[in-house]
């Protein structure tokens, strides 16, 4: 069942501590046999909604997460009255249920805190095309309050040819330093990557990064606190995940791949999965009509593929086609003259 709020209502309710928004990333563990977590839930869009990016930011979602829920969505200025999926509902990665598990293809971390039965789910961003965050096992090595950031000078090259600033050899820390308040360190790649803050919101959900893990201020103020040196990392690349619960209900929810050159289109390129993901796909107990259907659609959130058993797929549109949700296109749009290449 979706649960049903208006945007204008939630400005208060995401100030107190004990309401489902303002805990909205953080989920009691299933059992060791299960992977569904959440409920997705509905939102309209105010007169004075705000940009797509503001609203995600409320719940805690990424933009593109927004954008693959409801496509065809203007990122800038939502029509005040549409009804917004908010995709709550997800599919634990496939992966221990320890430390830091990030799945780059969804765009979100996972942080599972020692001796709790609960997991903490924040959207991220991740390095742009080029620039790719790689996939690896590692850990924590440094947390570093107020970093400054020390830009290579294939960043500084980039700054003066795309937007004609010239960078500091050191950006200072404060307000201005795209590294924002806090940093975590990866042992990966000699110390390159780190799990970090941000100046600019905008960039969460989305692939903006030189290849570091980028979180919103308040997220990463969160984890830093709670992430003791040490943890481990593992980093994923799983645009496909599948899972069948202790009921039986078979359950495949799919993202847009992350492109691989420019000319990808991450709507329609193909989709590659490991051969647990096959074996569930291709048994008689799923319905391989939804599997195609979730297939073209990739909306990001859990679709029930059983057999016989009404399917939670997300519809189409009247026209029978899906609107393209282009990382390249939403990424112009909102980092023009604010790219900030950490």
């Amino acid at each position: 069942m979706k649960k049903a709020l208006t945007l204008a209502s939630i400005a208060f309710a995401s100030c107190l501590a004990s309401t489902s928004i303002a805990n909205a990333t953080e989920y009691p563990l299933p059992a060791a046999d299960s992977r569904l977590i959440g409920e997705n839930t509905t939102a309209t869009v105010a007169n004075d909604g705000g940009s797509l990016e503001a609203i995600a930011a409320t719940y805690k979602i990424g933009l593109l997460g927004m954008l693959e829920a409801n496509p065809g969505t203007d990122p800038y200025l939502p029509h005040p009255g549409t009804v917004l999926t908010i995709p709550a509902q997800m599919l634990l990665p496939d992966a221990p249920r320890e430390g830091i598990v990030i799945n780059l293809a969804e765009l979100r971390l996972f942080y599972y805190p020692p001796d709790a039965n609960t997991v903490i789910v924040y959207p991220i961003g991740i390095g742009q095309l080029g620039r790719n965050t790689p996939v690896m096992t590692t850990a924590i090595v440094q947390k570093i309050p107020n970093p400054t950031w020390t830009p290579t000078p294939n960043i500084r090259k980039h700054y003066l040819a795309e937007q004609g600033i010239t960078l500091p050899a050191v950006v200072p820390a404060g307000p201005e330093n795209p590294m924002g308040l806090f940093a975590m360190r990866l042992a990966a790649g000699k110390g390159a990557y780190l799990i970090h803050g941000t100046n600019a919101n905008f960039g969460i959900g989305m692939r903006v990064s030189s290849g570091c893990i980028r979180l919103r201020p308040d997220d990463i103020e969160a984890l830093f606190k709670a992430v003791p040196v040490g943890t481990k990392v593992r980093v994923l690349n799983d645009a496909v995940k599948v899972a069948q619960e202790p009921d039986g209900k078979r359950y495949i929810e799919v993202h847009q791949p992350l492109s691989r050159n420019d000319k990808d289109d991450p709507q329609t390129m193909p989709m590659t999965y490991n051969g647990k993901v096959k074996k569930l796909l291709v048994s008689k107990a799923t319905d391989q009509t939804v599997v195609h259907e979730a297939m073209v659609r990739r909306s990001g959130m859990p679709v029930l593929i059983s057999t016989g058993v009404s399917s939670d797929a997300v519809p189409q549109d009247d026209g029978g086609a899906v609107p393209a949700v282009s990382q390249d296109t939403v990424r112009a749009a909102y980092t023009t003259g604010r790219v900030n290449l950490d």
